[in-house]
């Protein structure tokens, strides 16, 4: 029997309702408004009282409403299909709603349930397999896709039938499960698992050892991610975000991509939906969105979808890391969910942190990241959920509480300025204060050492330490100006600029530069700190200005040529010949 209510207080889409049984915390409930149901979901209960956030407009409802309350927390149903889909926050597919602008009340499935999938059985009967474990797979385009035993099943279960090879709906049973009471259990090839609750079903989580490829040099050589890891990109409006989200998305080290944009403008989604597409995938030379799932709530959906939105990507990409696969979220932008849940606590007035925002928002965002990470699955294999998440501070203030907050638990820090966006430095991560925690790891230094080169990290940290001096050297020039300076520090300043226009500036648009591999990154990176170990010297320093632009000149040229080919030779020979003749 159901536990029903009525409504007995709106503010927005916060209602009070006054239930007859009992509630719990994060329950889903239905308010009845004549032929339409609005879905809403418990954040407080008090007495016989209970709170709820509606995810829709709460237009037109009033005292006396009936509320239906489900008995189960918010749910993404999971299983074959959700690749190349666009989802709101609650998981609706955008494809299939009818209209320009969405109605309300309306809930559409996530999962095509008449589309047959090939299935091939992977347990046998007589095996003892526990939540998790591989029942069979099916070919998600390319991808293979685990059928598994169901995440909310506990204990061990051993398998009675597994249905043979062919094509099969997701709603069929394709094994049958006997529990310990010899209970008999029908899996098909969906489940159910509530958004706000990690899904586990691994043996052990390890600190994240390897390092996720990106392409892009100022992340993979200066401050690199690790694969399984959590990073963030703060900056102000127009500094490149999106750009940088959509070329590591592109380039990412990943096997399927969730894109959650998060209460941003309805324009920045739009480019998402028409570019994402149109997107080649370089590993594959197929579509990019063939192995990419979009989650969209725009900036004027309601507030407490935006919310969820965050939770049911994540949700998606731990289910496809439990298939043993490597899954990359990225979230634009964090900022619009933390104002989401500023809203909804304001509405209950609950005691205010800084600048409004929840007191306990360093927990609910620590407690997010979290759930990322690498994991060993029960039958030996790895998988992988590697965070990225975007955040939009007001005048690129880096110190207001979402990006402190965030910092506290995300391990890189990819800072976006407005000053190099400005000078069209792009990417605009300024070099000095990023960071990247896990290339402190034992494990990540080795890794690069065997993957890259002995002491790899000593050149990183050589190299920050020429942008460093360089900017120090720059500020001295300005004040004191040209010739007010000694030579030493026209060196500093031009060494610096070699390393920034040569490893940390990249052309998203260049088919060549777009994507530096991290031999090319390796190449590279010791040529230009071969070049800075060079004492040259000078009569004046119009004469060193000349000499580098000549070398940056010469290094960019060969960032635009393809990798060892007879062009980038070419350049090469010019570069050492220019260096030998002022030498």
């Amino acid at each position: 029997m159901k536990t029903t209510g009525i409504v007995k207080g709106i503010i927005s889409n916060l209602v009070t309702v006054e239930v007859n049984g009992p509630v719990a915390q994060n329950e889903i409930c239905y308010i009845f408004l004549g032929e339409t149901k609005l879905m809403a979901e418990v954040i407080k209960v008090n007495g016989k009282n209970a709170s709820i956030q509606v995810y829709e407009s709460t237009r037109g409802v009033k005292e006396g409403c009936k509320v239906e309350f489900e008995g189960h927390m918010l749910e993404v149903i999971l299983g074959p299909g959700l690749l190349s889909s666009n989802y709101d926050g609650l998981q609706n597919n955008l494809a299939t709603m009818e209209g320009v602008f969405l109605k309300r009340g309306e809930y559409t499935s996530p999962i095509d349930m008449d589309k047959e999938w090939e299935f091939t059985p992977m347990a046998k009967e007589g095996d003892v397999v526990v939540a998790a474990d591989w029942l069979g797979e099916v070919k998600e385009g390319w991808l293979p896709h685990k059928i598994m035993v169901p995440f909310s099943f506990n204990g061990s279960y051993k398998v009675k039938s597994v249905a043979k090879a062919g094509n099969y709906k997701v709603t069929d049973t394709v094994a049958v499960l006997v529990d310990a009471n010899g209970q008999e259990h029908n899996v098909t090839m969906i489940q159910k698992w509530p958004v706000k609750v990690a899904i586990g079903g691994y043996k052990e989580k390890p600190r994240p050892y390897r390092i996720m490829e990106t392409g892009v040099r100022i992340i993979d050589t200066l401050n690199p991610i690790a694969e399984g890891g959590t990073g963030f990109i703060p900056g102000p409006f127009g500094c490149g975000k999106t750009v940088l989200q959509h070329a590591i998305a592109k380039q990412g080290e990943a096997d399927v991509i969730v894109m959650a944009a998060c209460g941003e403008r309805a324009n920045e989604v739009v480019e998402i939906f028409t570019e994402f597409p149109e997107l080649i995938d370089p590993r594959t030379g197929r579509k990019l969105m063939e192995r990419t799932t979009i989650i969209c709530n725009t900036s004027n959906m309601p507030v407490a979808a935006r919310e969820a939105s965050v939770y049911t990507a994540m949700t998606i990409c731990e289910y496809y890391r439990a298939m043993g696969l490597k899954a990359l979220l990225l979230a634009d932008s964090t900022s619009r969910w933390a104002q989401a849940l500023r809203e909804m606590s304001n509405r209950m007035e609950e005691l205010p942190g800084a600048d409004a925002f929840p007191v306990d928002l360093p927990a609910i965002i620590s407690n997010f990241y979290a759930r990322a990470g690498v994991v060993k699955l029960n039958n030996g294999q790895t998988g992988s959920v590697t965070f990225i998440g975007t955040v939009s501070p007001a005048g690129g203030n880096l110190k207001e509480p979402v990006t402190e907050s965030t910092k506290k638990a995300a391990r890189c820090f990819y800072a976006l300025q407005q000053n190099r966006a400005d000078r069209k430095r792009y990417p605009a991560v300024d070099p000095i204060d990023s960071y990247s925690k896990y290339l402190e790891y034992p494990e990540i230094i080795e890794y690069l050492d065997n993957k890259i080169c002995k002491g790899w990290v000593d050149k990183v940290n050589k190299a920050k330490n020429i942008v460093l001096r360089g900017k120090e050297a720059y500020e001295q020039i300005n004040i004191l100006g040209d010739d007010g300076v000694p030579m030493e520090y026209h060196l500093r300043y031009w060494k610096s600029e070699l390393v920034d226009f040569i490893i940390l500036q990249q052309d998203a648009f260049d088919k060549i530069d777009c994507s530096c591999p991290i031999e090319r990154q390796k190449f590279m990176l010791e040529l230009v700190l071969d070049i800075c170990d060079k004492n040259v010297e000078f009569d004046n320093f119009e004469e060193c200005v000349s000499y580098y632009k000549g070398l940056i000149n010469i290094l960019r040229q060969m960032n635009y040529s393809e990798f060892k080919s007879e062009n980038f030779y070419k350049f090469l020979e010019q570069l050492n010949n220019t260096i030998n003749n002022d030498n």
